[in-house]
């Protein structure tokens, strides 16, 4: 089967949405992001978790973004034109992650526009989602990446 196309600034239209997944997290991965960058009792162990407006062992908000990122790496970015993103909007933990939870990845381009400065690439604005397996949004994330246009677009 041959690869698919590259993606570049033309192939984000307005509404095209990307999905990705599922992953499951696993409860070894989140106790070790959570050791090494964010040790805070509920995100390290279930009894302290339990005594926790949480509710128990729950991942680190970080550490969700990691998971996004990776996951659209592998949904599409590894596969355009992406020269990174100028920063993050918005970011909203709106549940929590839990150990064993299967995530899938929604991202919808909800705005692309060109440079004015660099006309050989554009700004794709993303509204990022993950979700759970029982179908509840878990995070969003509000951002745009920088994305080469198209060489015959480009000047």
């Amino acid at each position: 089967m041959p690869a698919p196309s590259k993606l570049y600034f033309e192939d984000f239209t307005p509404g095209r949405v990307f999905e990705h997944g599922p992953r499951r997290v696993t409860r070894d991965e989140m106790v070790a992001f959570a050791a090494e960058f964010d040790p805070q009792p509920f995100h390290l162990d279930e009894d302290a978790a339990r005594a926790t407006m949480l509710g128990g062992l729950a991942a680190s908000g970080w550490f969700s973004c990691s998971i996004l990122m990776r996951m659209s790496a592998d949904s599409f970015v590894l596969n355009s034109s992406s020269m990174g993103a100028p920063g993050i909007e918005e970011v909203k933990w709106l549940g929590a992650i839990r150990p064993d939870d299967e995530l899938t990845l929604r991202g919808t381009v909800s705005e692309a526009r060109t440079s004015k400065s660099r006309p050989d690439m554009g700004f794709v604005r993303f509204e990022f989602e993950l979700i759970n397996g029982a179908g509840q949004r878990v995070m969003t994330l509000t951002t745009s990446l920088m994305m080469g246009r198209r060489g015959d677009r480009a000047p």
